[in-house]
């Protein structure tokens, strides 16, 4: 068989997503923080990127220096000029409302006194164990065992491997153990939940009454299962005793070490503000804190003067970087805004009343409103909040399945959830609600036909317990 060169034309379709358009659908799916950071990082990358600044005339009229009190002053704020000129070119607040900030008596304080790093459970057990009168032995032991903890202040290590990072003996660790369980908060480096709750009723002086050391000792498990009539049958107590028993035992911290948490809080900043007024409402975008971007016109006005291949190419394509970057925030808005718009006169009766009048609605009925892909809805709905009248939601809150109603109408699985969560609320704690009980009131109020497990599934994910543990002493 012999081998030849050949020529074929060959006509072909192929989806190409140009960097322009992977830009613009990145920029829809990410968050308001996400957002500042990547424009913030375009402003230091592309030398055509600068960010607008209105000017602010000055009101104020200057007046003669007319006394030594006044030429000192002023010889003082020279001597201090280059210094103001970072502070205000560089800190985390404008000029103008540092110097407001400034006339208020309570803001006078220095920096390190407003703001302090968060403490850390091992940072606030090793101040402590600095400052107790162990052995350098013992402040060996007590560093192994509190780099071993979890986050919820538990120990995770035995004694043998405590004493192998201390190289010491095993039965030395037991000791240390016993007072770091005493540092506060108390009763951290327990190694069971009733080993911390021992512990916190030793320290209280609560584990001289015999009857409170036996209910965590050996019931922890039936007082979660609400199983309170053997214990009221063993110890031969009434039911309000029980219940004071109950109160002291919910008193306590079985989670010592969660107040101390690395996790640091997420703030939500809206994207979409929405008022009423009158009758209809206005939709306003948050603007506050992103950077208005515009063409730098110090290197706009020199593109052309540059001769140079290589040189003009490059200035050309941050040119074209830059001005694509700005429609595509412009675009990004827009279709924010429009989004926003078509929720809202879906969801009216939601913006109106509340929760319980939520509808259902899925990703398609917006996509056909306002003329877009699917897709397009989902990225712009992900990561991005509203502030309403009746609180700050996600996006992707608006968005819920439907139940179907007797008569044939459909209501949303919010509004049910939230119709749940009020019953539950509303109901006896000493004659709490079962689910069947629940689905008799649902098809009472809404007519709606839905099923047991539906109602226990809703009920969960509202992180509400069973009838049986929400139950009280009677």
């Amino acid at each position: 068989m012999g081998l030849e060169l050949r020529q074929q034309l060959k006509l072909s379709q192929q989806l190409v997503m140009t960097p322009q358009l992977q830009q613009a659908i990145k920029l829809l799916q990410l968050s308001r923080i996400e957002l500042v950071d990547m424009i913030q990082q375009e402003l230091l990358e592309n030398p055509f990127l600068e960010e607008s600044v209105e000017e602010h005339q000055d009101t104020y009229e200057e007046r003669p220096e007319s006394s030594e009190m006044d030429e000192a002053y002023s010889r003082e704020v020279a001597s201090n000029a280059d210094w103001e000129d970072y502070l205000g070119d560089f800190a985390s607040t404008t000029r103008q409302s540092s110097s407001r900030e400034y006339e208020l008596a309570e803001d006078n304080n220095a920096f390190e006194n407003v703001y302090s790093s968060r403490p850390t459970l091992e940072g606030h057990l090793l101040w402590q164990l600095r400052l107790s009168p162990l052995t350098g032995e013992q402040q060996a032991i007590g560093e192994a065992i509190i780099g071993n903890l979890s986050s919820s202040g538990y120990l995770q290590a035995s004694f043998e491997e405590i004493a192998a990072l201390a190289g010491c003996e095993p039965g030395a660790v037991e000791g240390v153990l016993r007072t770091i369980q005493r540092f506060d908060p108390v009763g951290v480096a327990a190694r069971t939940p009733r080993e911390c709750l021992l512990v916190q009723i030793e320290v209280l002086k609560y584990d001289r009454d015999p009857i409170l050391f036996s209910l965590i000792r050996d019931h922890l498990e039936d007082l979660e299962s609400r199983r309170y009539k053997p214990i009221l049958r063993k110890f031969r107590i009434t039911a309000e005793d029980l219940k004071e028993y109950l109160d002291i035992i919910q008193s306590l911290d079985p989670m010592p070490g969660a107040s101390f948490g690395d996790v640091e809080p997420n703030y939500v900043a809206p994207d979409v503000y929405v008022y009423r007024y009158e009758n209809d409402f206005i939709i306003a975008l948050n603007e506050d804190g992103l950077p208005q971007l515009q063409l730098s016109s110090l290197y706009s006005d020199s593109i052309a003067s540059v001769t140079g291949g290589k040189d003009k190419e490059y200035f050309q394509e941050r040119m074209r970087s830059a001005s694509w970057l700005i429609k595509s925030l412009h675009q990004r808005q827009r279709t924010l805004y429009k989004v926003m718009e078509s929720i809202v006169k879906f969801q009216r009766g939601f913006f109106e009343e509340g929760a319980s009048r939520l509808r259902p609605l899925i990703l398609k009925e917006i996509a056909e409103d306002v003329g877009m892909h699917e897709s397009t809805i989902s990225r712009v709905t992900s990561n991005k909040y509203v502030a309403s009248p009746h609180g700050v939601f996600e996006l992707k809150y608006f968005f819920n399945s439907s139940l179907a109603l007797t008569d044939g109408n459909e209501v949303g699985s919010e509004s049910v959830k939230v119709l749940i969560k009020k019953y539950i609320a509303e109901e006896d704690p000493k004659v709490p609600l079962s689910d069947e009980k629940i689905v008799e009131m649902l098809q009472e109020s809404l007519k709606l036909n839905i099923a047991r497990r539906t109602v226990a599934k809703y009920r969960t994910a509202l992180g509400i317990t069973s009838s049986s543990k929400r139950k009280e002493v009677l």
